[in-house]
């Protein structure tokens, strides 16, 4: 013991304790997913607090010389008498909507017994708690505060896994404090409710300025109510309403439909008076917003096929059959990853290169996106924190749209991968859209870049129409009788309808013309530029009623095993066929405003070279004021509605909301507008200088550095939207003259070559499923994601932590579909 005494006094200068703002990683290896409860348990380097499995903690010691590492085993706590007997405790019931908070869904939190001691390498050396007693007095009490601190500190994967979210938290409703109300002699009775205007008895909602009770929303499957508390809302503009059956002495369910949120109202007990109701003597006959949207995410039905929970299915494990445990919502990502790593691509990206990538990793490898690409094993806390960080909505809990994160995830490759191969690549293909002007008959032919292919879902399509139109009889005649709807059928979508809806030409109404000078009528119709190696389709089930609301279809679509989209592939200018003129529309200006040498040889709505930066303070675009208005109302930021509107050309409400939801995500959605070129908004500060990183992120993925320079001041140094811009104006970054140096200053036009594009693979278009992803739930906010997978011609499931043999692959339910080329 005295030779291990001297040799911690030796490496005493090493040993820290943790300090607040540490970050501790004990819970899971930065290289792997051992954990504290893996065999030969983990390592925690007493310097630098990063976690390493056995087989990667004697190469971190050779590595950096550090010799301390707290060792730390967990066993499972043996069954206690108030278990179930079944080898688990009995789970609770969630009776709120959250997560990490008492009553909430279950975010795993298992019992263990832990042994620590401190381990010295190279000879593996072990202290423990009562060897360090018999040591020197500075040698204990400096080892023994790093040990406790170590222990009492709350492990980066930890706070992370228990990230409390709770989706009840209301905030007090801006119209309570104020709220009018009107003295019309109107008293409620304690019960015997029925809507005034369709004498609905359930879903009742009283307005708390007049006292109207009308029946609440109609939902996309045909329940709720008749939407008539929405109506009234619509004609009077009487912001707040309760809903009848969950009043109690507690509180209630309180909507404000100016703010479309549920709400507190702290003066509820004075304004139900109003109307003669006693608060505190009222009972809960109904159940309450959250308790129905938890009921939603525990149904049956949907959830039962896809999970194919009907069945006892075969457990699977081994190789490519491992399971990952849900973090709490974290679904989406599991299914998502389990798909992307059976793809050679990123196999041998991130998993067969796996021994160089731990070799050149930096010292800190949890920030390291290639290292943690290998993250798919039992618990990827460390992976998901990486991949979320910064995100307002993947660095939560919350359940997110698998097909956003696919996106996302995508996006983080192409600028993690600046040399070397580059997986996303699997995914990248063209997309050729021709517009014809129907009143020249001359074309333009555009390229932009996609990951993704979307089939619009044609509901009145469907094969069991006459099946659908019964059921809404049935459904009307049960709501006059005041009986409750029968279950309602699914709609039977084909897939060839839905791609021909992907295929047929779109006419635009607004379309202006370089041939005619002016607005005419165009059809544009969009083909593959090139085939993907991996395709992907999404099923748009998620869109919006004519109100606006979200809504999910319920559709089975019978998605072919195989896929041959050869007779989709563009052709290119015809022969004979005349282009349009490459000449700019005038900008959207103020008529009194004098415009001169602003636009450049092929602006466009986007492009900084429209705009001189010294017209933007007297220059303002002329918005559609009935468009912005409209996407105010639905509750979007002014400032957003106006960049739509603007971006959009005020061609609408449609376009301009298509906007609105393709770019919610980009951090300056709700900034201030600033037009295109402008450096800054009045009386800010100009925007920074081009990002030398970002400049070296986009040109690693094939562009000069003019073009992602001007890429980069097009959006405002962002990067995120700078690699969008520059995937969408291909046929624009084409025209600039590029030189070896930068931009050309002279020279002949033939001396000049084509600047690199984006690099695509591209073959026939003929492919077989692999995989799909499947959704239940009533909208991507909620719910649960599973994956389907065929190995080796069997299909398996993997349902987060589960793996088994699927035996009925719900193949017509899928949200994503996963194709490969079929080499021919």
């Amino acid at each position: 013991m005295a030779e291990v005494s001297e040799v911690l006094m030796s490496v005493l200068s090493t040993v820290r304790v943790p300090r607040p703002g540490d970050r501790v990683h004990k819970d899971e290896c930065a290289f792997s997913f051992a954990s504290p409860e893996s065999e030969g348990g983990l390592y925690v380097c007493m310097n630098s607090f990063l976690g390493f499995g056995g087989q990667f903690v004697e190469r971190h010691h050779a590595r950096t010389g550090q010799r301390a590492y707290l060792h730390i085993t967990r066993t499972r706590k043996k069954e206690d008498d108030n278990s179930s007997g079944s080898g688990d405790p009995p789970k609770k019931k969630p009776t709120r909507l959250a997560i990490g908070i008492e009553g909430g869904f279950d975010v795993e939190q298992e019992q263990y017994e832990e042994d620590v001691k401190v381990v010295l390498f190279p000879d593996r050396q072990e202290v423990t708690s009562e060897d360090l007693a018999t040591m020197p007095d500075v040698v204990r009490e400096r080892v023994s505060l790093s040990m406790a601190g170590l222990l009492a500190a709350d492990s980066v994967s930890h706070a992370l896994q228990v990230q409390q979210w709770d989706g009840e938290v209301r905030q007090e409703s801006k119209h309570a404090a104020e709220l009018k109300q009107l003295d019309n002699g109107v008293k409620i009775p304690p019960s015997g409710w029925r809507c005034e205007v369709c004498d609905l008895q359930e879903n009742l909602w009283m307005n708390l300025t007049d006292g109207k009770v009308l029946c609440g929303r109609r939902y996309f499957d045909g329940s709720g109510g008749n939407n008539h508390a929405l109506q009234h809302f619509q004609q009077t503009g009487y912001p707040l309403a309760v809903k009848l059956g969950t009043i109690t002495p507690d509180g209630a369910d309180v909507y404000s439909y100016d703010e479309d949120d549920m709400v507190l109202d702290s003066k509820l007990a004075e304004h139900l008076s109003h109307f003669g109701i006693d608060m505190m003597t009222m009972e809960k006959t109904e159940r309450t917003m959250t308790e129905l949207e938890i009921a939603v995410n525990q149904r049956v039905g949907e959830w039962e096929v896809i999970q194919e929970s009907g069945a006892t299915l075969r457990p699977l494990w081994g190789p490519g059959l491992t399971g990952m445990k849900n973090l709490g919502n974290s679904c989406y990502l599991n299914s998502v990853m389990q798909v992307l790593f059976t793809i050679p691509d990123f196999q041998e990206k991130y998993v067969s290169s796996f021994e160089k990538i731990v070799d050149e990793a930096p010292s800190d490898p949890t920030q390291d996106f290639k290292t943690q690409g290998d993250q798919v094993g039992i618990a990827p806390r460390m992976f998901k924190a990486l991949v979320g960080r910064g995100h307002p909505e993947f660095s939560t809990n919350r359940q997110q749209d698998a097909q956003e994160f696919l996106l996302h995830f995508i996006n983080m490759v192409e600028r993690n991968c600046r040399s070397g191969a580059n997986p996303s690549e699997a995914f990248r293909f063209l997309v050729e859209e021709r517009i014809v002007c129907q009143q020249s008959q001359k074309a333009k032919y555009t390229q932009r870049v996609d990951y993704i292919v979307q089939l619009p879902v044609p509901m009145d399509q469907a094969t069991n129409t006459d099946e659908l139109q019964e059921a809404e009889r049935l459904r009307e005649e049960a709501e006059a009788s005041g009986n409750p709807p029968p279950a309602a059928p699914r709609a039977r979508i084909p897939f060839s309808v839905c791609l021909d809806a992907l295929s047929e030409p779109e006419t635009l109404t607004d379309f202006w013309s370089s041939a005619v000078q002016g607005k005419t009528t165009a059809t544009k119709t969009t083909r593959f530029a090139s085939f993907p190696d991996y395709l992907v389709i999404q099923i748009k089930k998620f869109t919006f009623g004519l109100d606006w609301v979200p809504k999910k279809l319920d559709v089975s679509i019978d998605v072919p095993d195989t896929l041959d989209l050869s007779a989709l592939r563009g052709t290119g200018q015809q022969p004979g066929e005349e282009l349009l003129p490459e000449v700019a529309p005038p900008p959207l200006m103020t008529p009194d405003v004098e415009v001169k040498g602003i636009l450049g040889s092929r602006g466009n709505e986007e492009d900084d070279s429209l705009y001189s930066p010294l017209l933007c303070q007297s220059v303002s675009p002329v918005l559609d004021d009935s468009t912005v208005s409209q996407l105010c109302e639905m509750g979007f930021p002014m400032e957003a509605c106006r960049k739509a509107v603007y971006y959009t050309g005020n061609t609408g409400i449609d376009a301009a909301m298509n906007w609105v939801m393709g770019h919610m995500d980009d951090p300056d959605f709700s900034a201030p507008f600033v037009l295109p070129g402008c450096s800054s908004a009045p009386g800010s500060t100009p925007t920074e200088s081009a990002s030398e990183e970002h400049l070296a992120t986009i040109v690693s993925m094939g562009f000069s550095r003019d073009q992602a320079s001007r890429a980069l001041r097009a959006t405002s140094n962002v990067l995120e939207r700078a690699v969008d811009w520059i995937f969408s104006h291909l046929d624009d970054l084409e025209s600039m003259e590029v030189s070896e140096g930068g931009r050309s200053e002279g020279g002949s036009e033939a001396s000049r070559d084509p600047p690199p594009g984006p690099r695509v693979r591209d073959g026939p278009g003929k492919y077989e499923l692999f995989a799909f992803i499947s959704h239940m739930g009533t909208s991507t906010m909620c719910g649960h994601y599973v994956c389907h997978i065929k190995k080796d011609q069997q299909w398996v499931i993997f349902n987060d932590q589960k793996v088994c043999a699927s035996e009925k692959p719900p193949k017509d339910l899928g949200y994503l579909y996963f194709y490969r080329r079929v080499a021919e």
